[in-house]
């Protein structure tokens, strides 16, 4: 072991790395997958190591944050020390899957290779296809990297704000430049070794073509995204983003050279961030809007998705509203007392059986954490249970014991009525200014990973869902499947549909308030 490193072994993943003295766990823990919410700032306990071995001292921070029954067990906040010892952590949070997206759709073909990428806050999602056959030649799948700056959007602005813009734009520039190239470099691999075997099944020794199933098809990029990731990479100020009205300098397709971004892929490529329709609705919705036909639909249908930022869509071929709801990072697990991402170790899902609880963790074994879903299954037992009253507060206790060492507090129930209270008056608010009620849509898409996975039963017992269930879709990555749509058809049809969805703003109604206190009740 070189003097001027030291060894810091991680678990549960019995991951083993030679660090340099003096580095900051952030950095390199970061890299391994684990997120910090507050962008690394000691203001939540999203990054919580357990020291097994080795020492770091009580900051100020973790002494107001952690208990001291959590303190003297080891447990710290990475983001607040650096390595200057052999350490072993174990870690509060372990990395995610990213939900990609295998539809098939029609398409007119088109010659060479795209890739439609999904710029999300947390989590980015990458496929290659060949434009030709509409095949999925590659994915990709990561943690975005400006997540060390913060794990929401108001962190990157406020980031960007006090001087970060240029920093966040380089990271995830490079990130999915890189990201890019990984795609053609595997797909080129994968190429020469077929023709390889099939040389060698017919005795024929050579090589195809260095360019085969690589570089030169490149033709296109698509990139969908929320505003501020909108405007982060593609250099746009976030400034009114940052303040009431919180409308958007610059809502319009952008596109760029290769060169213009630093990529290595052909210049004659095409890259381009698909337009926003306002406030904090981004491409990402656009995408969705399209993927799932609503803008073509003579029924009246919503589309929700329930990511780090709510946002809702309601409409048909007539007529489309959109608007961003402040929820809350809560379905994702953060700003709750034990809460984490859908990682290893986090309790999932959540059952009342025989007047008690019954617990599923990802990956087995013992839990280290709450996410979203399990959140919401927690809360609809314990409204089942009569633990929880219909005000929100706690029947004659301060936590529910989930599973292990795992409770769910009466803070963590605010911060889920706070959210669902949220989008569901924004899904209440826009059908009732199509001149309909909830009881009028005939289709419900929830959108993103979280909509994916949260039980639909629970959602409807906590007031989420106010429409029948047989109405609503688990609809998957739509912002992905949008972009890879975009990548066979041209821009302006689409820029045509953005200028068709009209962006609302709720604070602006006079009746918002009112109705967000009614929803953030749960039902009796």
């Amino acid at each position: 072991m070189n003097q001027n490193t030291y060894d810091l072994r991680l678990s549960p993943a019995d991951l083993r790395l030679e660090v340099s003295a003096g580095t900051r766990l952030q950095d390199v823990l970061f890299a391994q997958g684990v997120e910090f919410p507050c962008g690394g700032r000691g203001r939540c306990k999203g990054c919580r190591v357990k020291v097994l071995r080795g020492y770091l001292p009580i900051s100020p921070e973790e002494n107001r944050l952690l208990t001291r029954a959590e303190l003297e067990a080891g447990w710290r906040l990475a983001c607040r020390h650096s390595l200057t010892g052999a350490l072993e952590l174990e870690l509060a949070q372990w990395e995610m899957s990213v939900l990609s997206d295998e539809s098939r759709f029609a398409f007119t073909p088109r010659a060479g290779l795209g890739v439609a990428i999904d710029l999300g806050t947390t989590t980015i999602a990458a496929q290659l296809l060949d434009l030709q056959t509409g095949n999925v030649l590659g994915v990709r799948t990561a943690l975005n990297a400006q997540a060390r700056h913060g794990g929401d959007i108001m962190s990157r602005v406020e980031h960007a704000m006090h001087g970060g813009p240029a920093e966040l734009q380089r990271l995830v520039r490079e990130q999915l430049g890189e990201m890019v190239v990984q795609l053609l470099e595997a797909s080129a691999s994968k190429s020469r070794s077929r023709r390889r075997e099939e040389a060698d099944s017919r005795e024929i020794v050579s090589d195809p073509p260095p360019h085969v199933g690589g570089y030169r098809e490149m033709k296109r990029v698509v990139i969908v995204g929320n505003t501020v990731m909108h405007h982060l990479f593609c250099g746009v100020d976030v400034a009114p983003l940052a303040a009431h009205p919180f409308e958007p300098k610059q809502s319009v397709r952008i596109v760029f050279s290769p060169r213009d971004l630093g990529w290595e892929i052909p210049d004659d490529a095409v890259v381009e961030f698909l337009p926003c329709l306002g406030g904090f609705v981004g491409s990402d919705i656009l995408a969705g809007i399209v993927a799932t036909g609503l803008h073509e639909s003579r029924d009246l249908m919503a589309l929700m998705d329930l990511g780090t930022n709510g946002e809702v869509v309601v409409g048909n071929r007539e007529r489309m509203l959109c608007t961003s709801t402040a929820a809350g990072p809560a379905f994702e697990g953060a700003r709750i007392w034990m809460g984490m991402r859908a990682a290893t170790g986090a309790i999932s899902a959540v059952q009342a059986r025989d007047n008690g609880l019954t617990c599923q963790v990802i990956g087995g074994g013992e839990p280290r954490g709450l996410c979203g879903s399990g959140l919401v299954d927690a809360v609809a037992a314990g409204l089942e249970l009569a633990w929880i009253h219909s005000s929100g507060r706690m029947a004659n206790r301060k936590e529910i014991p989930l599973a292990g060492a795992i409770l769910l507090s009466a803070t963590d129930v605010r911060e889920l009525q706070l959210a669902k209270g949220a989008i569901a008056a924004g899904l209440r608010m826009l059908t009732a200014r199509l001149g309909a009620s909830l009881e009028d849509l005939q289709q419900l898409h929830l959108a993103g990973a979280f909509g994916n996975y949260i039980s639909r039963a629970s959602a409807e017992r906590i007031g989420l869902l106010r429409v029948p269930l047989n109405r609503v879709t688990a609809a998957g990555n739509t912002a992905l499947l949008g972009a890879k749509r975009a990548l066979f058809e041209a821009a302006e049809p689409w820029d045509a549909i953005a200028k068709r969805i009209a962006h609302v703003s709720l604070n602006e109604d006079p009746n918002f308030q009112e109705i967000y206190a009614e929803e953030m009740r749960f039902p009796d």
